[in-house]
């Protein structure tokens, strides 16, 4: 499931992206600088024309609903392990970074349906409460991570010690990309340099990639989980005969 809910995200950037290239190039690339640019800005790319908008906010909707699933599941995955006298502040932490992933994943949602275009003081803001909500969840996730996974004397399995690798190579990246992408944008706004405008455009899709490459790696927390439904009234007996009391002789 994991796989599937990064991929959509990834498959709409890169349409909305090569779409706008192809079939929107000059309005989609036009800054205030009135400077040559090549690249479209993540809000200009999907938000600002059809049928991209309508394929951005479709995978969106899609993804939606199992990353919050993720998100609920995580608390259990982190929460599954006991980590001594101070296992009820890491069950806190626990619950606060599902709260950040969720909050993640609604300022997305928002964003995605409150164009920069229609209302860009309020795109802004819930772009800020997204990239606030995905640092935090990616940085108490990898403290977690490290705190649960390796407590009492406990040693990461390779899957575990492959999965917090990549959480803070990641992590490191996206921190990193964002952080030179607000130095570009506030350059492009100060001298309006040809081609700045396009630098910074690149950086916030590798933020895209470097978020969406984080989560993937639910792939490998959740590997030996199995997502299932089933009928509860068939479970119901099972579970009251192994909870029965013997009756007393």
């Amino acid at each position: 499931m994991a796989k599937v809910v990064c991929g959509l995200p990834l498959f709409a950037t890169f349409f909305c992206v090569t779409w706008s290239l192809l079939y929107d190039f000059k309005t989609s690339t036009a800054t205030h600088c009135k400077v040559p640019n090549y690249l479209p800005s993540v809000s200009a790319a999907i938000g600002g024309f059809t049928p991209q908008r309508y394929v951005w906010r479709i995978c969106i909707g899609l993804h939606a609903s199992p990353r919050f699933m993720i998100a609920v599941a995580y608390y259990s995955f982190h929460t599954s392990i006991h980590v001594g006298k101070h296992n009820e502040f890491y069950k806190t932490l626990a619950a606060l970074t599902s709260l950040f992933h969720i909050i993640e994943v609604s300022s997305l949602i928002g964003l995605t349906y409150v164009s920069s275009t229609e209302n860009h003081d309020l795109h802004e803001i819930l772009f800020i409460m997204f990239m606030a909500g995905a640092i935090l969840y990616m940085s108490m996730t990898i403290y977690l991570f490290s705190w649960g996974r390796a407590n009492n004397g406990r040693v990461l399995t390779y899957s575990e010690s492959k999965s917090l690798f990549y959480k803070k190579l990641l992590l490191g990246l996206n921190l990193f990309v964002f952080l030179l992408s607000i130095y570009v944008f506030l350059r492009h706004n100060w001298y309006c340099e040809p081609g700045v405008y396009t630098a910074f455009a690149a950086l916030e899709y590798l933020v895209i990639i470097t978020n969406i490459g984080f989560h993937a790696t639910a792939a490998l927390d959740f590997a030996p989980f199995s997502l299932a439904y089933a009928d509860t009234a068939l479970i119901s007996p099972i579970l009251d005969r192994h909870q029965a009391k013997p009756k007393a002789s």
